[in-house]
């Protein structure tokens, strides 16, 4: 009998173990500290991936593989990419520790934590939002509400990410407000103006985007 009882507690220790272990609450969910300096040409999805992964190392954040939050439209032969199918099973978490968001489900649902507050960058830092100066709420995502590419034949992702000139990108607001079709949305508020730099910061961006760990 107290083998038995010996046996049952040493596995309900290490059951208990096991779960604290799974759950990690690092860095896994973060807004760029810095655009690529060339507007919305990203190097397209594996350039932008390639950003999220070279920030996150040099904050000192390691093992773990990045995907940006950004969509691709079909073109030339090529299928559409969804932002939501690219960015792993969830859960995420900021720099301080925040759970945004349980799964992908949970992330495009009005139960995520996303907020100015909560929508950090990498180091930590709060992005500007709407009524700071200067605005950098808008955050490129090439995506709808669900997460998904459109499907309606107009470019919202800038040529996929490859155009620093003509176009238009579909931005999110962090702050969750501001103007647009859906301006309290993180991941569909409305179009950018254009492709450079000089357009994203003229509608309130800076060429910034959402980082995620797919592990």
């Amino acid at each position: 009998m107290k083998k038995s009882i010996s046996v049952a507690l040493t596995s309900l220790v290490l059951g208990m173990s096991a779960g604290t272990m799974a759950q990690d609450d690092s860095l896994s969910f973060f807004i760029t500290s810095s655009g690529t300096g060339n507007g919305a040409y990203l190097g397209g999805l594996a350039g932008a991936d390639m950003h999220c992964a070279v920030l996150a190392q040099a904050a000192g954040v390691t093992g773990k593989t990045w995907a940006a939050y950004l969509s691709a439209q079909e073109s030339d032969g090529m299928p559409a990419v969804n932002a939501r199918d690219r960015i792993g099973a969830g859960p995420w978490f900021n720099a301080n520790g925040v759970q945004v968001a349980a799964d992908v489900d949970d992330l495009h649902s009005d139960n995520n934590q996303l907020s100015k507050e909560n929508s950090l960058t990498e180091t930590g830092a709060m992005v500007n939002g709407r009524g700071d100066s200067p605005n950098q709420h808008d955050i490129l995502t090439g995506s709808d509400l669900e997460g998904n590419a459109f499907t309606d034949g107009e470019d919202h992702t800038c040529n996929n990410w490859t155009s620093n000139d003509e176009g238009s990108a579909q931005v999110g607001h962090h702050d969750r407000q501001g103007g647009g079709a859906n301006p309290t949305s993180w991941n569909s508020a409305h179009g950018s103006r254009g492709c450079s730099l000089q357009d994203l910061q003229g509608s309130g961006g800076n060429g910034y985007f959402y980082c995620f760990a797919t592990d």
